[in-house]
């Protein structure tokens, strides 16, 4: 790992889900900016190593599935057979986070699933969280007022959100709210006011079972003009989409949340997020802030290197790419990534609330330190596992081979004492290593 520069393996792991060490030798050629560069720029392209790993079969929501009664048999049925499907879209896009040449297109979609967040058990069609994450990931990087209006249309926010409860005379105040809260501005940079004419605006918002899609029901829409955000005659969701997305408020929102989710938490009035919205203003580009934010120098500073907790799905993935899992192996079930998923706290397309899930210290506890040992005793034992690399190395070398094999710049005293304890145990040394602090935190 010496040879290796600190601050890519840094963006390996913050961008993407950990490298190999044939990556990071890769990499080391081009250097840290032309390969940060290089993966924003070929955001929304298709990743063909990735794409090798083809979207499951889902149960799709009939034409005719409006027409079911609520409660009946039938629809109960289809939902049922539906929502079972949701492991095996898990493990596609686990096995795609592993298998993608540029870690970022799986990355940002992850990101953006917090940013937005809805949930299958609401949504209750495994086959539209996908369609929502397919959007993520060909339209994240683009500007942030288009995407944030592709996901608004997108079945699985109106349905998440209610839109089919806002019509004209009894607006819903759910999605208007949730908007300016979560997904755009932020709490306080908005008013009651603002979110009952947004509502408004939101009326006839529809999904369209039929169809698919999004559908505009003009007779449930209430035309009136409303102030929004200071500015009259507003009557469409498209305007008030446009509006907020481009208040200085949701500047400084997006930037603070990218930054967040990608060095370290901060919030809207930090400065750093200061020096970075301007630049993001101007635009609204995703890619580009995100290009901004890698480059910019705190973001390989100690503070951000120690800034973060990795999350379930970034352990996970990133185990399983460290000990060299085949990603067709893992899109067929094997292993079955759910259960630790489930038992870490991080369902992927099932958030706890619009809220999405929680950073750091909420991923530390006695429970989930206790379910990162089980797994990882269990995983390493797996025949798909290659501990070759530690197994390899000479008993007093093994510590130091982990620390290569997960892209660790070096253990504490601590952790390499316990190492040490068990060295000449490949499996055991990789184990520890797994469930250390070192690999754990981000």
């Amino acid at each position: 790992m010496s040879a290796v520069p600190a601050d890519l393996v840094h963006l390996y792991r913050r961008a993407g889900f950990g490298a190999i060490p044939a990556e990071l030798e890769a990499a080391s050629a081009s250097g840290f900016t032309a390969t940060a560069k290089a993966w924003v720029a070929g955001l929304g392209e298709p990743d063909p190593a990735a794409g090798r790993i083809q979207p499951p079969e889902l149960v799709a929501v009939p034409s005719s599935f409006a027409s079911y009664p609520a409660g009946s048999l039938a629809r109960r049925q289809l939902v049922a057979s539906a929502r079972r499907q949701l492991p095996i879209l898990i493990q596609w896009w686990v096995a795609r986070m592993i298998a993608a040449s540029n870690p970022l297109t799986e990355k940002l979609p992850l990101l953006l699933h917090n940013q937005f967040p809805t949930a299958v058990s609401k949504v209750q069609f495994p086959s539209l969280m996908l369609q929502q994450n397919q959007i993520m990931r060909s339209q994240g990087s683009g500007p942030f007022d288009v995407l944030t209006e592709a996901i608004s249309k997108d079945p699985a926010m109106l349905i998440w959100l209610d839109a089919s409860t806002d019509n004209k005379g009894h607006p819903n105040e759910n999605f208007s709210r949730e908007l300016m809260e979560r997904f755009t501005m932020g709490i306080g940079t908005y008013s009651q006011t603002d979110v009952t004419a947004a509502a408004v605006c939101f009326t006839g918002w529809r999904y369209d079972v039929a169809t698919g899609g999004f559908f505009f029901q003009q007779n449930a829409h209430d035309p009136k003009p409303q102030t929004f955000l200071g500015q009259s005659g507003v009557n469409t969701g498209e305007q008030v989409i446009e509006i907020a997305t481009h208040t200085s408020a949701s500047a400084k929102w997006v930037t603070s949340r990218m930054w967040s989710f990608l060095a370290y938490p901060v919030q809207p009035s930090d400065p750093v997020v200061a020096e970075l919205s301007p630049g993001y203003a101007k635009d609204l580009s995703v890619g580009n802030l995100l290009e901004a934010i890698f480059l910019h120098p705190t973001f390989a500073s100690q503070q951000a290197v120690s800034g973060l907790v990795k999350q379930p799905v970034e352990w996970v993935a990133g185990t399983l790419k460290a000990l060299g899992f085949d990603p067709g192996a893992v899109a067929a079930g094997k292993p079955n990534v759910y259960p630790i998923l489930a038992g870490l706290g991080q369902v992927p397309f099932d958030p706890p609330s619009v809220g999405g899930w929680p950073q750091n210290g909420g991923w530390l506890s006695t429970a989930a330190a206790l379910a990162r040992w089980q797994w990882a005793n269990e995983i390493t034992a797996m025949p798909g596992a290659d501990l070759s690399l530690v197994a390899d190395a000479a008993p007093a070398d093994q510590p130091d081979a982990a620390a290569t094999l997960l892209s660790v710049a070096g253990w504490s005293p601590a952790t390499a004492s316990a190492l040490s304890r068990v060295a000449g145990d490949p499996q055991g040394v990789v184990t520890l290593a797994l469930v250390s602090p070192e690999y754990v935190a981000n």
